[in-house]
């Protein structure tokens, strides 16, 4: 399949529906996924909100890099205190859903493998936050291991599907390392200093010691 049909087909009635489809299949295993055997209405609820966060964050853009990707207003940060809140698995299935309804709005295709990597892998690997949810400074240190995994998502679609476009004086993996962290690290910092207000890092650990008591 062209990537002008890989295009067509996700900016369709059909791929859409087929993308809601595991949206929701997802939404199933964050219900059914944790270790006991009931389902987790609560788990499901709280990710809805944060996957409902982070799609409008998403949207208040404060810069737009000229080939894609840009600067958002804290948009990865509900998907890393999701996985904070409810492990990597839940994390990352609340992430790839984030990726897949981003997709669904704004499409651009021109191979599987880098859909993958630019929707739901890409927004999912924010969850490896979640390794840190019982570590002193957990929610920092998550932030920054989520954070690095989206960029290395980044990084390899960039050299592998995106570098011809690189300038004169860079080759694909330079240029893809320096693109990238123009705009995700710039709102990782915004969002670290966000974090270490006390009082932020106080309402998002009494909600995570809440959830964990009901």
């Amino acid at each position: 399949m062209s990537s002008e049909q890989l295009q067509g087909f996700f900016e369709s009635t059909a791929g859409q529906i087929s993308t809601l489809i595991v949206i929701i299949l997802l939404f199933l295993g964050i219900l059914i996924s944790g270790r006991n055997s009931k389902p987790d209405t609560k788990a499901m609820v709280v990710s809805a909100i944060m996957v409902a966060l982070a799609i409008a964050l998403n949207q208040i853009i404060l810069f737009r890099m000229p080939q894609g990707g840009s600067i958002t207003a804290f948009s990865m940060l509900p998907i890393v205190t999701c996985a904070y809140f409810f492990g990597v698995r839940r994390g990352m299935m609340a992430g790839m859903c984030v990726g897949l309804i981003d997709l669904i709005f704004n499409p651009y295709v021109i191979h599987p493998i880098q859909m993958l990597l630019d929707y739901p892998l890409a927004f999912g690997a924010l969850a490896f936050a979640g390794l840190m949810k019982n570590k002193k400074n957990g929610l920092i240190l998550g932030f920054i291991i989520g954070v690095l995994s989206r960029y290395v998502c980044a990084v390899l679609s960039g050299v592998i599907f995106f570098g011809e476009y690189a300038p004169e004086g860079f080759n694909a993996f330079s240029w893809s390392i320096y693109y990238n962290m123009t705009y995700l690290g710039v709102e990782a910092a915004i969002t670290l200093i966000v974090l270490f207000i006390p009082a932020v890092r106080k309402v998002i650990e009494g909600l995570k010691s809440q959830l964990s008591l009901t």
